[in-house]
């Protein structure tokens, strides 16, 4: 048994057969601080 991967099989792969897809990127903004401290004050009573 070898250490390496087969490569045989990936060597072998068209790549003209896979389908073109369009990536998104959402991004995420932290609260700010006043926001956090508005959610404290709110669950606290």
């Amino acid at each position: 048994m070898s250490d390496k991967p087969d490569m045989a099989e990936i060597e072998k792969f068209d790549k003209t057969k896979l389908k073109k897809t369009e990536t998104q990127e959402r991004k995420k903004t932290l609260p700010s601080k006043e926001t956090i401290e508005q959610e404290k004050q709110a669950s606290d009573s």
